[in-house]
């Protein structure tokens, strides 16, 4: 394969996926106006800036964050609130007023707001160009010393400096039977009112689709089942606790992190305060903690804490959880703690048999429609995105030690299977969970976006001085 570079020498970030993080990064990526980079942003859904989650137009599907701490940009921490004020004052909200900065607000208005980004940068006439949105999907990329190379399912190639995936949270192949798509509204689905559904997974997911069916008018019982059985807690308006950085025991064994933890909310807690303080104030830190742990310690996380602390950490806005009080309290939707133990379709749907937790007796469930909503998605190698299926195929990509995301620098570089770090290919999001971990919200995200497009720029710049002194134009990959 050949490599041609820009004619005008502009250096190329190309973008696969446009829903939250790629628009972030692109905006990013496009701050500066005398940058010389130009971004393509590669999309197979018709809107951009949506992706899964913000793509709903359920009006009770709410952000998990308060629109305070939803801005795109770190150094303008009230730029969705300030947005989100002038579209209220001009009429064009479609939605109950919100007066206070530490509201909810509906996911489809995100949407929204991320969308308003990049509308602006590609009619930019001062700039044209620098923006392309392409509607497709990206099947393959292929990396040289000299750039990478991106080939569409339409058979179309694309070239650039860089390339940065994006995708988002990702879904296994579609189960068949009775299986239902959790991003699927339920009428679309063929979900019968009256039918009776059990969701694996009693987390935020969950609640969503809890908040789809009742918004449907579903008659049927619904049954939510996970290990533990916990749900999400909910938002209460709390200012974060200020926690020194030097009292945080960094790289310490996973029991004495979480003595530490309890012992700084039984303190607060005993001072009058409110438990979630103490979560929000470890957020700044809480990507070094992961950081610094060990691949035992992780693993021991994952297994033994981690659904203590994603019910404490991702946390549902009070008008959700006062919906899904109500819905257990009407007996239309039953939480159970307990272990699924077979799944046996049969004519009428499936039977499930579980056993609950601190039990050893095996009880039965008829049910018409499973929906799988258990929380951290596909492991990236049963992933359907063919792009994803592609690097792993060629050896540019590798799964993480704990199975549940690519692997990548700290720089967000993708790592190869000789466990090469890449120049040419990174990634950012979700996909990079097993290196960051509270990676999936967007002021996690937009402060690694904004990391990488620095990053970028100054790998651009290099790029461009190495090639100025070697005379070169073009060259094979």
């Amino acid at each position: 394969m050949q490599w041609s570079g820009a004619q005008d020498d502009r250096r190329q970030v190309i973008i696969i996926g446009g829903g939250a993080s790629g628009v972030l990064l692109a905006c990013h990526l496009l701050r500066c106006p005398t940058d010389d980079l130009d971004v393509t942003l590669i999309e197979k859904r018709p809107n951009v800036g949506r992706g899964i989650a913000y793509y709903t137009a359920n009006p009770d599907h709410l952000l998990n964050v308060r629109a305070a701490n939803m801005s795109a940009f770190p150094d303008q921490p009230d730029h969705f609130w300030r947005w989100l004020c002038a579209r209220q004052d001009s009429g064009r909200l479609n939605w109950q007023p919100c007066d206070d900065p530490f509201c909810f607000v509906p996911r489809r208005i995100y949407g929204d707001y991320i969308a308003s980004l990049i509308a602006p940068l590609l009619s930019d006439a001062e700039r044209p160009g620098r923006l392309r949105v392409i509607r497709g999907e990206c099947i393959s990329i292929d990396q040289g010393r000299y750039g990478v190379a991106i080939t569409l399912a339409d058979g179309s190639c694309h070239h650039g400096d860089f390339a940065v995936l994006a995708t988002g949270h990702e879904t296994a192949p579609s189960c068949t039977g009775c299986y239902v798509d959790p991003w699927t509204p339920p009428a679309d689905a063929g979900v019968d009112e009256d039918a009776r559904i059990l969701i694996l997974g009693t987390g935020l997911t969950m609640v969503d689709y809890v908040l789809s069916l009742i918004l449907g008018g579903h008659k049927g019982a619904i049954v939510a089942l996970s290990r533990r059985g916990l749900l999400p807690h909910a938002h209460r308006s709390v200012q974060p606790l200020p926690i020194d950085q030097a009292d945080v025991p960094f790289g310490t064994d996973i029991t004495e992190l979480i003595r530490w933890l309890r012992k700084l909310i039984n303190n607060h807690l005993g001072q009058g305060g409110d438990w979630r303080s103490v979560v929000d104030g470890i957020r700044p830190f809480s990507q070094q903690i992961w950081g610094r742990l060990s691949i035992s310690a992780r693993r021991r996380f994952l297994e033994h804490a981690r659904a203590w602390w994603d019910v404490h950490r991702h946390r549902m806005a009070p008008e959700v959880e006062s919906r899904i009080n109500a819905a257990i309290a009407s007996g239309l939707l039953t939480v159970l703690a307990a272990k699924l133990c077979v799944i046996e379709s049969d004519e009428a749907g499936a039977l499930i048999r579980y056993r609950r937790r601190g039990t050893n007796h095996i009880e039965t469930m008829q049910v018409d429609k499973i929906v799988d909503c258990r929380g951290m998605g596909a492991t990236p190698l049963k992933v359907i995105n063919p792009v994803l299926r592609s690097l792993f195929e060629h050896g540019l990509a590798r799964l993480d030690p704990l199975g549940i995301g690519i692997d990548v620098t700290s720089e967000c570089a993708v790592i190869d299977q000789l466990g090469i770090a890449s120049e040419r290919l990174f990634a950012v999001g979700p996909l990079t969970r097993a290196t960051f971990w509270e990676i999936v919200a967007v002021p996690d995200i937009r402060n690694q976006c904004l990391a990488l497009a620095t990053r970028l720029s100054r790998l651009g710049d290099a790029i461009s001085l190495r090639s100025a002194s070697n005379g070169k134009s073009s060259a094979p990959m």
